[in-house]
């Protein structure tokens, strides 16, 4: 355990980083780390909003086969034009919402939300340091991130953009005029605030650990921001100099990815998965580290394998780099280029087994409390292993050919992004927020709010493995009736998981009004952890402790278990 305790809890409560300062500038100008932290939450969430309520816009349409929803609705507000096959502007309109929704989801929340929320508020805690690296930088990071997210927003009023979220040529190459330009823009802006939120935490861990904390006294999230950082730093380039690239092939007119220029379209697509692989695991990795945090504090047990874990997130940082090629195994790419890709693509779920293994064996005869951040976790160990073994499926050459382009790759997709990402994102918000806010939930609405979410995910997503194995592809706003049932029940989910997803925003904006605040100050440590975080106020002070604090031992030394599973405090 660390000592820090004996330097936070001994002295007398000081005003929290919420009050140290006040008025909008004091925010809008902050360099504390945990302001900034609270300020890329909003920003995701609200964003996390647009996407969702796309998303729905997109299940609603296909409840009927004829994709007539749409239709109705653009007459409804007087938007049809009467000079043009409302079929066309139907399906221009449902392909603008998808783009919506998945380049928004990627680039505005899931890239940046634990990184950006989590990341920044707890690093210098975990790691006992008065903030990150470079403050001024991590501020100069949200505020290009705001930048790059206007350009997205402009483009969203200004019409829309229906390339698709990943801008394949020749879809971008040829059609939504300058839409693609403000959106492709923005994306290589968010590029920049990536790249600098990842150099500020490597630097950070390197240089601001507090005395005592070796490698392997780490804890376990930081190991995997840490490995985010690298491949934020290592990749994004890649897609900065894709997006610089396609918009110089529209502005000059010069044959890059444009066949009709002498462009190579394919070119495009090797550019393009080279970062978005990697992006892959700049969203999930995060979201492996808040599971080893939930997994180890509420079942009250020591992390099994804590250096392969910690290792295995850099060989997943390391491999990610070169499994792109499985994305194309239909793209006319060489046979043996195939097989190189597929061997890699097995070879990477190696050290995401060696994760799940590890949770598993740290449950056994563990404490396990059942409170709402353990139901997130063991929420995410369902989900995302369906995720990760549906993910062979796609790996495997033969199979993915029938595969390729259906309803199997997005509900796989959203195993591992939603399944994964947000579902730990949320047990996160859950495990430290009343060290965040100094407010606390209702933990029976949270319960309420877990099952809603699981109930729906899985109704809205399971069944499309079965509508993708039938061969229905995915992106098509109507389809033949056989599918119908399927997509009614996955409509009906998307219904259940949004009303899951309102309930929670609801009882946590809740706790946060006045009349519900507690009247005495929150505990420190109220799951019991051995972090640094736990060591401070709740919240914490401006500069998080009022000394240095060392550490002399794991962040997962808890009190020893019996054989029982009964607590041994002695």
């Amino acid at each position: 355990m660390a000592d820090a305790t004996t330097h936070d809890s001994d002295h007398k409560r000081e005003p929290s980083y919420l009050v140290a300062q006040k008025g909008l500038k004091s925010w809008l100008f902050t360099v504390d780390h945990k302001r900034l932290g609270l300020m890329y939450l909003a920003t995701t969430l609200l964003f996390f909003f647009v996407a969702g309520i796309s998303a729905i816009l997109l299940r609603t349409e296909l409840l009927t086969p004829e994709g007539d929803y749409i239709r109705q609705g653009l007459e409804a507000l007087g938007m049809l034009d009467p000079n043009q096959d409302p079929a066309i502007q139907s399906a221009t309109t449902y392909n603008k919402l998808f783009t919506v929704h998945g380049a928004v989801m990627v680039f505005l929340v899931i890239i940046p939300s634990v990184p950006g929320a989590l990341g920044n508020f707890l690093l210098p805690l975990m790691l006992g340091a008065k903030d990150v690296a470079f403050p001024r930088l991590n501020l100069l990071s949200f505020w290009v991130y705001s930048l790059g997210a206007c350009f997205f927003l402009y483009t969203l009023f200004a019409g829309g953009l229906d390339t698709g979220w990943t801008f394949y040529t020749p879809y971008s190459s040829n059609f939504s005029g300058s839409a693609v330009i403000s959106a492709t823009f923005g994306a290589f802006i968010l590029g920049f605030s990536s790249i600098l939120t990842g150099l500020n935490f490597m630097v950070t861990i390197h240089k601001m650990r507090a005395p005592g904390m070796t490698w392997n006294r780490m804890p376990l999230f930081c190991w995997s921001i840490y490995a985010t950082a690298v491949i934020q730093v290592l990749a994004t380039p890649v897609l900065a100099i894709t997006l610089m690239l396609l918009m110089i092939e529209k502005l000059l007119n010069v044959g890059i990815f444009d066949p009709a220029m002498g462009g190579d379209p394919v070119l495009f697509q090797h550019f393009f998965w080279f970062y978005s692989h990697p992006a892959v695991y700049i969203m999930i990795l995060p979201g492996f580290g808040i599971i080893s945090e939930l997994i180890a504090v509420h079942s009250r047990k020591h992390i099994f394998g804590y250096k392969a874990i910690a290792l295995s997130s850099v060989a997943i940082a390391i491999i990610s780099f070169v499994v792109w090629g499985h994305h194309m195994f239909v793209s006319g790419q060489s046979e043996l280029a195939g097989i190189v890709f597929s061997f890699l693509t097995f070879a990477v779920a190696v050290p995401t087994a060696i994760k799940v293994f590890s949770w598993v064996a740290t449950l056994y005869k563990g404490s396990i409390q059942f409170n709402t951040p353990m139901l997130y976790g063991l929420m995410f160990l369902f989900t995302f292993s369906i995720g990760g073994l549906t993910g062979v499926f796609l790996g495997t050459l033969s199979v993915d050919v029938h595969l390729h382009d259906t309803y199997f790759v997005v509900a796989h997709f959203h195993y591992v992004m939603m399944g994964g990402t947000i579902i730990a994102f949320i047990g996160g918000l859950h495990h430290w927020w009343s060290k965040m806010t100094g407010c606390e939930y209702s933990e029976a609405k949270a319960k309420w709010g877990a099952l809603l979410v699981f109930i729906g995910f899985n109704m809205t997503f399971f069944n499309q493995f079965v509508l993708g194995q039938q061969g229905m592809p995915r992106r098509y706003y109507t389809y033949v009736p056989q599918f119908q049932q399927q997509h009614v029940m996955s409509t009906i989910g998307s219904y259940i998981l949004a009303v899951g997803l309102i309930w929670t925003a609801i009882y946590l904006g809740q706790s946060l009004m006045k009349s519900n605040r507690p009247k005495e100050p929150l505990p420190d440590n109220p799951w019991g952890g051995a972090s640094l975080e736990w060591s401070t106020q709740t919240p914490p002070i401006e500069h998080n402790f009022h000394g240095q604090p060392r550490v002399d031992s794991d962040p997962y030394n808890f009190p020893e278990i019996d054989r029982t599973g009964e607590v041994d405090h002695h």
